[in-house]
């Protein structure tokens, strides 16, 4: 086979353009990334390019993260505000439970009260980004607003823990922490179990249960109500049907019991004072933290209204009313309205009972948010952690050994520079050489 000069120089430049090609892909890599294209190195490139999309994805998580704490460490902070307030308007109640205090006193004490409220409101409509932080998903409306005047709002008695054990009826009633108060014509004080209508006389309820637990009663009975009341058509007396979720009273209705051998018509007992109402909603706000089935509980970032001001009598699952979402503030403002109008009895037993409840509510709500606020630094420093991981896998896969590269890199373009010394002087001359 005859070999020409031209195929003797088209196998030259071949060679010599590899020889230029290797160069450029090592020059290529100068920048510390070996895959430029998924020719270099098909197996790492889908490996870096399965890294790129976690690391995309753990980065997304850790924002969501830094977003939620954020978020988090606001709420946290005002509920530590909220807390502190219910703590002092517990302290004023037990003053004012004292009938040492003149009417000037307890004037003071429930302008003191009044104070520690409104803060408590101010706190709760606090703002991150111009987003209300306990509205729920309504995130840009206002919360909670304070009425500018007073409404008749409905009396309830709060139970002890005692007295919670002994009304509380687990064939009919159920769990019982609030009775309703009604004023009878015979100018005495009732209280009405308003899931079952048993109507109890005041005495009993605040010291009589106890001579039936001392003689060996463990529950109430039947025998221990002075009458039953009902609203048409049901048992027990249906709270919305009286009474706004917040409380306030809507209609007044008039019961009928026979007490000692006498009739007595019984109706609501109010107490005139401020309402505080929420304009949020009961949904959660959720920001995923790691890769799987989403989890509604540990993604929530948020408290709303019912989780921080709980329920009470008037807004509870049996009521058949809406949650108010401000329940534990209204109650507060029962005992301020209590104060000013210089009820000693009444804030000695139940309004003392009342504040601390209401105190308990917000602490426990700023108790579950501070775990879940721990869970979600320690979620951080696990994407943290995992970040640097799929980082180091990136760099493994796509990097370059620099003082390797530097070698490669000076052997090939010795190798060019020689293939091209060497190509000059052994190429055949071409036909215009010899014609010279």
């Amino acid at each position: 086979m005859r070999i020409s000069s031209t195929m003797m120089t088209g196998n030259y430049l071949s060679q010599l353009n590899r020889s230029y090609e290797s160069q450029t892909k090592l020059m290529e890599q100068s920048d510390g990334n070996s895959l430029h294209r998924p020719s270099d190195n098909a197996v790492n490139y889908s490996k870096y390019l399965r890294y790129e999309n976690n690391l995309t994805e753990n980065n997304q998580y850790k924002d969501n993260v830094s977003t939620a704490l954020s978020w988090m460490k606001n709420s946290d902070a005002a509920l530590v505000s909220i807390t502190g307030n219910f703590s002092t308007i517990v302290q004023k109640t037990n003053e004012a439970a004292t009938s040492t205090n003149s009417s000037s006193d307890m004037a003071a004490i429930a302008q003191e009260m009044m104070s520690q409220v409104q803060e408590v409101v101010s706190d709760a409509n606090a703002q991150v980004g111009g987003r209300y932080l306990f509205s729920g998903q309504k995130d840009l409306v206002q919360p909670f607003t304070l009425s500018t005047s007073q409404v008749d709002r409905g009396l309830a008695k709060t139970l002890n823990d005692t007295q919670k054990s002994f009304f509380s009826d687990t064939d009919n009633a159920g769990d019982l922490s609030q009775m309703i108060t009604m004023t009878g014509n015979d100018g005495n004080t009732y209280y009405a179990n308003t899931k079952t209508g048993a109507v109890y006389t005041q005495q009993f309820v605040e010291s009589g249960y106890k001579d039936k637990i001392a003689a060996g009663q463990t529950t109430v009975s039947a025998a221990d109500s002075v009458g039953t009341i009902s609203d048409a058509g049901g048992t027990g007396i249906n709270i919305s049907t009286h009474f706004k979720n917040t409380g306030e009273l809507s209609s007044n209705s008039s019961y009928s019991i026979t007490v000692n051998g006498s009739p007595v018509s019984l109706s609501y007992a109010t107490v005139k004072q401020q309402i505080a109402t929420y304009n949020g909603d009961a949904n959660y706000i959720s920001m995923v933290t790691q890769n799987g089935p989403t989890q509604p509980t540990s993604d929530t970032v948020n408290v709303t209204g019912k989780d921080v001001f709980g329920s009470d009598i008037f807004d509870d699952a049996a009521s058949n009313n809406t949650t108010s979402g401000s329940a534990a503030i209204n109650n507060m403002l029962t005992v301020q309205a209590q104060t000013q109008a210089s009820k000693y009895n009444w804030l000695s037993t139940d309004g003392v009972t009342l504040a601390n409840n209401s105190y308990n509510v917000v602490n426990s709500a700023q108790t579950k948010l501070a775990a879940r606020q721990q869970a979600y630094t320690d979620t951080q420093t696990m994407l943290t952690t995992q970040n640097q991981t799929i980082t180091g896998d990136v760099t493994d896969v796509s990097g370059t050994d620099v003082a390797a590269l530097a070698v490669k890199m000076m052997t090939a373009q010795t190798i060019y520079n020689m293939s091209l010394s060497v190509g000059s002087k052994i190429l055949p001359p071409s036909l215009s050489d010899y014609l010279s």
